[in-house]
């Protein structure tokens, strides 16, 4: 479905992926494992077309989408759910989805308040007011409600309490079951075991693993070198 072979990107002045390859398959769930500043955010905005890709290729569902704008690659299918979460602080959490919706093939919303159902009660609250928690369940729902094949999650369990860790989770299992692919930045590696089929581990830009979750697991001198655990 998603395979970036030998990409290299800038960020400003600095070039901050340097040969990257990995791939995602149709169903599948991989995370993309590393440090603050090892290269995962700008890996999936790569994806998105956001940071400048000078040399490699990205390729979804065989077609190319160097030169892609952002805005078409999220129309091909492709759903971005951002580190920072970017709700609509003054619409409510309806509004937000609507701005999201399409007409053809994206979730509707009975189908997001079955995922979420916390949200369902919380319909006419404005985005702002929601917890963390409720406002990274508004940001992936909202995305889905573009209808997209492949979601990129973008550090989803950052600065979450465990027990909204453990409803997320369960969502994304229930993603993963009805289809969708997923390909998640995380450093949370517990998170990141109870769902992925395989791994990558990013460092400096560059890809140290490609594997399966229990493969990371045997190895804990990799884990202690790069991820600190």
């Amino acid at each position: 479905m998603l395979e970036l072979a030998d990409v290299h990107a800038v960020y400003g002045r600095s070039h901050v992926l340097h040969g990257v390859s990995l791939r995602a398959g149709e169903g599948e769930v991989v995370s993309l494992l590393g440090r603050n500043g090892a290269g995962k955010s700008t890996t999936l905005k790569a994806i998105v077309g956001v940071v400048e890709v000078t040399a490699g290729e990205i390729r979804f569902e065989g077609r190319s989408l160097r030169d892609v704008p952002t805005h078409r690659v999220a129309r091909l299918g492709i759903g971005l759910v951002p580190e920072d979460r970017r709700i609509f602080a003054d619409l409510s959490v309806l509004e937000n989805l609507m701005v999201g919706a399409r007409a053809d093939g994206g979730f509707t919303v009975d189908r997001i308040f079955g995922l979420f159902p916390r949200l369902a009660g919380l319909a006419r609250r404005r985005g702002g007011s929601l917890s963390g928690g409720e406002q990274q369940m508004l940001t992936i729902a909202r995305t889905l409600m573009t209808g997209p094949r492949l979601l990129l999650l973008d550090e989803p369990s950052e600065g979450l309490a465990p027990v909204v860790v453990a409803a997320l989770a369960d969502t994304v299992a229930a993603l993963r079951r009805q289809g969708l692919s997923i390909l998640m930045a995380e450093q949370n590696v517990k998170f990141a075991r109870r769902l992925a089929d395989r791994a990558y581990i990013i460092e400096k830009g560059q890809i140290r693993f490609d594997g399966t979750m229990a493969a990371l697991d045997a190895d804990e001198s990799l884990r202690r070198a790069y991820l600190s655990v």
